[in-house]
C-alpha cells in the first residue's frame, strides 16, 4: 500500500473521529436539556394536579354548602 493512501486513508478516519466525538457532544448537550425539560414538566405536572385538587375539594365544599342551605329552606 503506498504511505500517501495510508496518509489519506488516516485523515479521513481522523475526520470520522472528530464528526462522531461532535456528535456525541450534541447528543449529550440535547440529553441534557432534554432531561432539564422533563423534569420541569414533571414538576409543572405535578402543580396544576395539585391546583385540580383544590379546585375540586372547593367545588365539593360549596356543593356541600349549598345542600345544607337548601335544607334548611
Amino acid at each position: 500500500m503506498d504511505p500517501a493512501d495510508t496518509l489519506a486513508e488516516l485523515r479521513a478516519l481522523a475526520a470520522k473521529v472528530d464528526a462522531l466525538a461532535q456528535r456525541v457532544q450534541r447528543l449529550g448537550e440535547e440529553n441534557r436539556s432534554l432531561r432539564l425539560q422533563q423534569e420541569q414538566l414533571a414538576n409543572d405536572r405535578s402543580q396544576l394536579l395539585a391546583k385540580n385538587e383544590q379546585a375540586r375539594s372547593r367545588v365539593e365544599a360549596m356543593i356541600a354548602r349549598l345542600k345544607s342551605l337548601e335544607q334548611h329552606t
